[in-house]
């Protein structure tokens, strides 16, 4: 939780916020402490169905089912998040994954994508590595996102904690995105 804690602060006080690829939304509540409009979305109609019976009047985040890969979102952000989806996406598939995410922020917004490291991947068991498919190490993720934006900042983590430090010996890896080209 800890990641989305991170997402949290980075996007505090942002207007408007979506999550792409939210799985049972389980972070959103955390996000949501910090920004005016959430929206969550996710390609699988059992998560969207599940989030909304569970939907409260104290957390006001609308659930949307949506596949990224078919499309950019119907309307534009200040900030989109997506943790732990893109090692699942085909490297022949992440820059349509990338481009729709961009197409659904605005020109001033913020994009963060969080991701299992390359590295971290010979700890991981079989059915995980089975379904990361496009783990990167921090360079890579870092050059990859260069090429659709003017800044982009690389973090690492480990347990709880984010950190710039060495990110060959981080699990997991951020980027905090501005700027679109």
């Amino acid at each position: 939780l800890s990641r989305y804690k991170f997402v949290a602060k980075m996007l505090s006080g942002k207007n408007s916020v979506a999550e792409i690829g939210c799985g049972d939304g389980f972070g959103a509540r955390i996000v949501k402490q910090e920004v005016g409009r959430l929206t969550i979305t996710d390609y699988d109609p059992y998560f969207i169905k599940k989030f909304k019976e569970l939907v409260s009047e104290e957390w006001p985040i609308s659930a949307v089912e949506h596949n990224i890969l078919a499309g950019p979102l119907s309307q534009k952000f200040d900030a989109i998040y997506s943790l732990d989806v893109m090692e699942h996406i085909s490297s022949k598939n992440e820059h349509v994954f990338i481009k729709n995410i961009i197409d659904s922020v605005r020109n001033s917004g913020v994009v963060i994508i969080g991701m299992p490291s390359l590295e971290s991947q010979m700890y991981a068991s079989p059915g995980s590595r089975e379904g990361h498919v496009n783990c990167k190490s921090g360079k890579d993720l870092k050059s990859l996102m260069e090429v659709f934006f003017h800044n982009v900042f690389l973090f690492s983590m480990n347990d709880e904690v984010v950190h710039t430090g060495f990110e060959k010996m981080a699990h997991y890896l951020i980027v905090v995105c501005t700027s679109k080209k």
